[in-house]
């Protein structure tokens, strides 16, 4: 059956479409939550500025860190399938405590949603993988169209709930002390859809996603399967201690990364010497997009502060919300170019000229370190009161775009190109904890410009941001270099992988 899903022809398998529709409205819960995150604990938690960078930094590790643990219990005990159903389900929970009551309940609906995100993210992305066969060229061109799907959820989800969140959207509509637990019941709603979606495209997918443990007893499945249940349910009172406290969030980070690799190098023993190389070129890809996500999640740390406070609010004499945009640029620019751009590559195959999956990535960072350089320039065209062009910003963006489809989806499906199939789930979460670690890195970045722009007038934190982003820059600039020099000797490591 999964052979026949395999041997499709045209560019894209028919099963692409509806998990595109699934992941769309998965992140558009997740995102619109994400744009929300800074202002609503500045505004509504009334943290200071500095606190809520590294608290957003520490909310966003979690979830990307139970990413690997949701790929891990996947691969050994649940399957892809009952562990994207049971990640939706704990989704649509912790959106709804947060409609409730997102004040009171803000940590709670938050653990709900950071272990939801664990089971669902990285599986739905390990399915898309296995629809195509070993060596298909189509790949990369499936996980680009699958990444728009990705972003036109991030891109409605990130505009629409933090305009309605700080009133600048359905203001006449919506009750000024509901704005909140609107904006957040828009979660709900959509995860619901996305569950839904997901359950339907099940009878299209054969045996991709079974669980694994097929060869025992209906009754001794059932019971590892409800222990992990149960299990996850158990620990949400620890995360959400662990998840309001940023400094147990240093010692988390501490120990799940090392873990994580001493985990993987214990699997490696299983595996052939040609397998390993290709693991440890995987493992080169995820370390080095630690720094690509530490920089370019500064959007929902540093850059929501700063499109917030530094920011018109006119693009070409149409009035918009700096945050929403901040929030939803990069996803519309994405959904534009990103299909475009997996074509130019299956294009660049076609004709042997296709760059390697290490150019790809250092080309990734040339495009960042242009974004944060337009970024910098925007206080060229500064006013006394320290605001700046959103037309600007928004070029900005689009550049970074770039660097994200020539890094993102390139890397996920690297990963699924260069990882046996029995350890795929761990190393699409792994992944996945390299955003974990790259978001923890954006939280302690965002932070540092807070602490040096505090109580500084309007002007003076422009020259603070903006002076920072130069520096984020120059190092983007240095990694693509880096990644460009080392592309020959990677190469070697991934073999016959293209």
């Amino acid at each position: 059956m999964t052979a026949a899903i395999q041997d499709f022809q045209g560019k894209f398998p028919k099963q692409l479409w509806p998990l595109f529709f699934s992941e769309m409205w998965e992140r558009f819960c997740f995102y619109g939550m994400r744009g929300m995150l800074v202002i609503f604990m500045v505004d509504v938690l009334l943290l200071d500025t500095e606190k809520a960078n590294l608290q957003y930094g520490a909310t966003q590790a979690f979830v990307y860190a139970f990413t690997f643990i949701g790929g891990l219990f996947a691969d050994k005990i649940l399957g892809f399938r009952k562990s994207l159903f049971w990640g939706g389900l704990l989704m649509i929970t912790g959106s709804v405590i947060l409609a409730i009551d997102p004040k009171s309940f803000f940590f709670l609906g938050i653990s709900f949603t950071i272990i939801g995100t664990g089971f669902f993210k990285p599986n739905i992305t390990t399915i898309v993988g296995m629809l195509y066969k070993e060596g298909d060229t189509r790949r990369d061109a499936g996980f680009s169209a699958f990444y728009a799907g990705i972003n036109l959820g991030a891109l409605l989800g990130g505009y629409l709930c933090i305009s309605v969140g700080n009133g600048s959207l359905f203001s006449d509509y919506v009750p000024t002390h509901l704005r909140w637990n609107v904006a957040f019941s828009f979660a709900a709603v959509v995860m619901i859809i996305s569950l839904l979606t997901f359950i339907n495209t099940q009878k299209k997918l054969g045996t991709i996603g079974v669980s694994p443990l097929l060869h025992l007893t209906v009754s001794k499945r059932r019971l590892v399967e409800v222990s992990v249940f149960l299990g996850s349910l158990v620990t949400i009172p620890i995360l959400m201690t662990l998840v309001s406290v940023p400094e147990y969030t240093d010692i988390f980070m501490e120990v799940i990364g090392p873990a994580a690799l001493l985990y993987l190098f214990y699997e490696m023993r299983n595996f052939s010497l040609v397998e390993n190389k290709k693991l440890i070129a995987a493992l080169i890809f995820i370390l080095f997009s630690i720094v690509f996500w530490g920089f370019f999640e500064q959007s929902g740390g540093s850059l929501s502060l700063y499109a917030a406070e530094n920011l018109h609010n006119t693009f070409f004499g149409l009035t918009l919300d700096p945050n929403g945009v901040n929030n939803s640029a990069n996803s519309l620019f994405v959904i534009l170019f990103a299909t475009l751009v997996g074509l130019f590559w299956v294009w660049l195959s076609t004709r042997k000229l296709e760059p390697s999956t290490t150019s790809k990535f250092g080309f990734g960072f040339l495009f960042l370190a242009g974004g944060f350089l337009i970024f910098f320039l925007g206080k060229n065209f500064a006013s006394e009161s320290g605001l700046t062009s959103l037309e600007l910003f928004t070029l900005g963006w689009l550049v970074i775009t770039f660097g994200e489809l020539c890094l993102s989806p390139i890397g996920m499906s690297a990963v699924t190109k260069l990882a046996p199939e029995k350890i795929q789930g761990v190393m699409m979460g792994m992944w996945f904890l390299a955003s974990a670690y790259g978001q923890y890195m954006a939280g302690i970045l965002g932070a540092g410009i807070a602490k040096s722009a505090k109580n500084m007038s309007n002007f003076e934190k422009l020259q603070v941001y903006t002076a920072e982003y130069k520096l984020l820059a120059l190092y983007a600039l240095l990694a693509g270099i880096l990644l460009l020099l080392l592309s020959p000797y990677i190469k070697r490591l991934t073999g016959s992988v293209k």
